[in-house]
């Protein structure tokens, strides 16, 4: 008998067709001897209209009324996924996230896991039942108030239950078929990938690829639980995350990201410890920085250029000016019509020339690079947010990553 915890997305319980689709997958798999939990995101859109009813109440943002609110939509769906297991014939028991006993750091939208206590969902799975955990909330010990776990949050709670329980795989069910050389809607030959490993799905999801949370990514490789990523709406096998994969192909696949916005404080004195001065305010303010620039110019000063999260640019820009003017800086800009795009593969560790062939191949191209960053799998470049599709494209051919079947030009 192995243990499954299966995840289904907001499109996957999206309305009552759906959820009773799922409701049959779910009772397949207990009914074929399998012990399973499943965990649940809110139905279709219902966070967003849930977040669009808050503003039309509220001016004012309140954190924890906010995770109070949000926490519903999971709710909802766990209870009719229930509802529609047991008009099947198998039992079926529903719990929050607090009853499952998952715990949580005290921040309001961004906790994160600390520990799951999961005695009541292995209750619910030795007395024969299938468990459904709401997805994306815990509860924090410490504040002992309800809190949600940021976007793709659901993903981090299957795996980190599936971790907790034991189970001998995570499968993701999701709007796609997998992990594909790139995102499929912008590239229409992208080829399905069989396998993935940790460390190149972590570079993938950190990268753009919107398939896994980056957490739950690592709460699969640290507790050493493959995860499998599918489609809800057919049998087919989708992509195996896993520590160690058949082979290592020197580039996997193109991720991109288009919600960063690059920062740039010019004319800063050149000298040592201004850098600590730009960026130390920055991580007291809370802002996660990525990609970083220095460029020194002739006159004893030099501009830094920086990338954050979008969602974080006012906050940065603010900060970044307080700091110019204290360190007499000549300015500061944000310029959001940015796009980051990734090469990522296990191979690159081991192969020369992969930098260039992608410089090479963006120049060829007409693109211009405005910021490298690179890891021993990976290397990122930012360009204008206007060459996006033509750097994907570009790289996606040059690299041979297509399937010519699709009518790609690999």
């Amino acid at each position: 008998m192995a243990l499954i915890v299966q995840k289904f997305g907001g499109t996957s319980v999206g309305d009552a067709t759906r959820i009773r689709n799922v409701a049959r997958r779910i009772v397949a798999a207990h009914e074929g001897g399998n012990q399973v939990a499943a965990v649940v995101s809110a139905m279709g859109k219902s966070t967003d209209e849930l977040i669009s009813l808050a503003g039309e109440v509220s001016r004012s943002k309140y954190p924890r009324e906010m995770d109070m609110l949000l926490t519903a939509g999971e709710r909802i769906s766990m209870a009719l996924l229930a509802m529609a297991i047991q008009d099947l014939g198998v039992p079926a028991m529903s719990l929050t996230g607090s009853q499952a006993g998952i715990l949580t750091t005290s921040v309001h939208g961004q906790a994160e896991i600390i520990d799951i206590r999961g005695d009541r969902v292995r209750e619910g799975l030795d007395q024969g039942m299938v468990v459904i955990v709401a997805g994306f909330q815990g509860f924090s010990p410490y504040s002992r108030d309800i809190t949600t776990l940021g976007r793709g949050g659901s993903d981090a709670t299957a795996v980190a239950l599936a971790a907790t329980l034991g189970a001998d795989v995570c499968e993701i069910y999701t709007d796609v078929d997998g992990v594909f050389t790139a995102d499929p809607r912008l590239i229409p030959d992208a080829t399905k990938l069989d396998e993935v490993s940790f460390a190149e799905m972590l570079e993938l999801a950190g990268s753009g690829a919107g398939v896994l949370m980056a957490r739950s990514v690592e709460f699969g490789r640290r507790y050493q639980i493959p995860i499998h990523v599918r489609s809800s709406f057919h049998d087919g096998e989708g992509t195996w995350v896993k520590e160690t994969t058949m082979e290592e192909p020197i580039v996997r696949g193109v991720a991109h990201e288009t919600n960063d916005a690059k920062i740039t404080v010019h004319g800063v004195p050149d000298q040592p410890g201004i850098a600590a001065q730009v960026f130390e305010p920055l991580a007291e303010a809370g802002v996660n920085v990525d990609m970083i620039v220095q460029n020194v110019s002739h006159d004893g000063t030099t501009d830094i250029s920086f990338t954050v999260a979008k969602t974080q640019a006012d906050v940065a820009r603010e900060v970044t000016e307080v700091v110019a003017d204290g360190i007499r800086a000549r300015g500061v800009d944000v310029d959001p019509d940015i796009a980051k795009i990734s090469l990522v593969g296990a191979g690159m560790k081991s192969e020369l020339g992969i930098a260039g062939r992608m410089f090479r191949i963006l120049a060829d191209h007409a693109i211009n690079i405005e910021m490298i960053s690179t890891s021993p799998i990976r290397i990122s470049c930012v360009v204008r947010g206007s060459d996006l599709e033509a750097a994907v494209r570009s790289l996606h051919d040059g690299f041979a990553l297509g399937d010519p079947s699709k009518g790609g030009s690999s």
